[in-house]
């Protein structure tokens, strides 16, 4: 599993920069960054986006898909990444979105994550995320599972010969 410790190591030896967006992680993705000595070479800044109008008008995501899709979605956690890249001037953006309970919302159960990455020349991912068990849980787990998702598009991009040494040093990813 990635630690924050692992994605501020990383980042740091690559010279990159990181923005983060929440959502329903509140500032923990941020907090768990920020607890790592020397986060402040890498992170740039962080958004708590709860509210739907702050996601459209801070991070600038769509409003016609906030209406059609709410703001548990795939294409709404990507946006919010790519936003927040933008607005922190960032080289990576990452991004939460889901419902921690204890009600659905959007159409969606709860335990529905949406975790994003958008890094260097706008290319991205995403990933659903489906966690159980009480909303401290599906909080932390959602921040393990963007900084995995962060962690895996950053290495995606070393050169084969960088990317080897870094998995013989770290066991893999």
């Amino acid at each position: 599993m990635t630690t924050a410790a692992d994605v501020v190591a990383l980042l740091t030896g690559r010279g990159q920069t990181l923005a983060v967006a929440e959502s329903l992680t509140g500032g923990l993705v941020s907090g768990a960054v920020t607890a790592v000595p020397g986060a402040s070479r890498v992170l740039r800044g962080s958004v708590t986006a709860y509210a739907t109008e702050v996601k459209r008008e801070l991070l600038g995501v769509d409003a016609d898909l906030l209406a059609a899709r709410g703001a548990v979605d795939e294409d709404v956690a990507r946006a919010m990444a790519g936003g927040v890249r933008r607005v922190l001037g960032a080289d990576w953006g990452i991004a939460t979105t889901g419902v921690a309970g204890p009600e659905p919302q959007d159409g969606q159960p709860v335990g529905t994550v949406f975790v994003a990455v958008v890094g260097p020349g706008e290319t991205g991912r995403t990933r659903r995320l489906a966690l159980s068990g009480d909303r401290a849980g599906i909080r932390e787990g959602s921040v393990a599972g963007v900084l995995d998702l962060l962690m895996g598009e950053v290495a995606a991009q070393l050169p084969d010969d960088a990317r080897a040494k870094d998995t013989e040093q770290r066991g893999g990813f």
